[in-house]
């Protein structure tokens, strides 16, 4: 793993922290921006660690409801099933979960190299941001988080599978997919903030220490991290006053933008 200059952790923070829950891919931007700068690649397990940042963020953004997840699923724990509201939201998260677990898994090495490939990145930014923009602007948002089922839970949380790919954006295929089953803007993407927060962390303890071992706790990674956080809790609070009163359209076209960006440094770089 090479080890990023503490200007070049920060810009890594920055980008992870305000892209994580934005749907415009956060792995994206981090695998692309040393490919455009002409920097070595700080690697996976740096990029890894950047999302402990994000878990902080994510955990106190969202502490009330972090409480009562934890209440629920010791209740699930309890009683075998979900007898409550609180139980069936931690029996929902941990559904949501499992896909892309198991997809990590299976696809761990992929997700290291050939989903990595610039051109990769650009086509996935401009598709799924037409699915984006398509779906927000002809569903019905007449759903709440109240009315969400098992089945819900495990179609968006396979659709978090495609996120292996930069590009694609784990909230923006989380929030699409939540968009699609019909429920409203704001619940979508705290749905799709929430059941981040597992599959983020197993990877962060699975990949984190390989990249302490590596370089150990530098003050690159220090910084990167902090920056992280402030930036991710930023990114939260942003999304979510802004959906409320707005669609995603403003991202798809972000989106189109960068891929066509990115195609075009290909092109003008003489290889694909």
């Amino acid at each position: 793993m090479h080890e990023p200059t503490i200007l070049q952790a920060f810009i890594l923070g920055a980008l992870q922290g305000l892209t994580e829950f934005l749907p415009v891919s956060s792995s994206a931007h981090l695998s692309l921006t040393p490919w455009v700068m002409g920097w070595e690649p700080a690697g996976l397990g740096f990029d890894l660690a950047l999302h402990i940042g994000t878990l902080v963020a994510l955990g106190w953004y969202f502490r009330t409801e972090w409480v009562g997840l934890v209440r629920g699923g010791v209740t699930l724990l309890r009683r075998r099933a979900p007898v409550d509201d609180a139980s069936r939201r931690a029996w929902f998260i941990i559904i949501a979960t499992m896909p892309a677990a198991l997809a990590g898994v299976l696809l761990e090495d992929y997700a290291e190299t050939v989903f990595r490939a610039p051109i990769i990145t650009a086509i996935a930014l401009i598709v799924m941001g037409a699915l984006l923009w398509y779906v927000d602007a002809t569903v019905a948002r007449s759903r709440d988080r109240g009315e969400m089922t098992w089945r819900d839970a495990l179609l968006i949380g396979t659709a978090q599978c495609f996120a292996l790919v930069p590009g694609v954006s784990r909230s923006g295929s989380t929030i699409t997919a939540g968009r699609a089953l019909g429920f409203d803007r704001s619940t979508a993407a705290v749905f799709s903030f929430l059941m981040s927060m597992p599959i983020t962390l197993a990877a962060a303890v699975l990949k984190v220490p390989d990249a302490v071992r590596a370089t150990g706790i530098t003050a690159p990674l220090v910084v990167g991290v902090a920056t992280a956080a402030l930036s991710s809790w930023l990114a939260i609070a942003v999304l979510l006053r802004y959906v409320s009163r707005r669609g995603y359209g403003v991202f798809a076209v972000y989106r189109f933008v960068l891929g066509a960006v990115i195609i075009g440094l290909i092109v003008t770089r003489g290889g694909w």
